[in-house]
């Protein structure tokens, strides 16, 4: 019963947070993020309508910036380097279900943006991944697995290009 309450306190808070940052000003969005645990570095940016599926387990480096109508799922973790960008209605997810598995249990891992990358707009991250250091996906990309740094990755599944 106890738990219960609390798994419900916690989506209640998630949905306060989600509702919320559409309307606090860009200035003070970063300091309210960090109320819920999200650690948002200096000059960097997460613009309005981004979504969360959970409190804290985000951190964003220096002159980074998550634009309008990202998702992020950091129930597992998402860590974002520094002088990342990441485009518009850009998904980015941590768990997920093992659709091999008979019970169909979650299992998830946490997301790495290291350093100089980009994720270009409507791009899919899926749990796990590494996007390395200076590499790009390019906009509606399905990055499925890591992606080396310097590289540029494009598709469904994305590939080297």
């Amino acid at each position: 019963m106890v738990h219960h309450i609390l798994l419900q306190c916690k989506f209640f808070l998630v949905e306060w947070l989600n509702i919320t940052n559409t309307v606090i000003p860009n200035p003070f969005r970063k300091y309210y993020l960090r109320i819920f645990g999200i650690r948002v570095g200096r000059a960097s940016s997460i613009h309005r309508g981004c979504r969360f599926f959970h409190v804290g387990k985000l951190s964003i480096g220096d002159n980074s910036t998550v634009n309008y109508g990202c998702y992020l799922d950091n129930r597992r973790g998402i860590y974002i380097g520094n002088n990342v960008g990441i485009a518009h209605n850009t998904k980015i997810y941590t768990l997920g279900h093992d659709y091999n598995d008979p019970g169909f249990f979650t299992k998830g891992s946490p997301v790495y943006v290291e350093d100089n990358a980009f994720i270009f707009s409507n791009a899919i991250i899926m749990p796990g991944v590494t996007i390395g250091k200076g590499a790009v996906v390019l906009a509606g990309s399905v990055v499925t697995k890591s992606v080396e740094p310097w590289t540029v990755v494009g598709g469904n599944p994305a590939r080297k290009i």
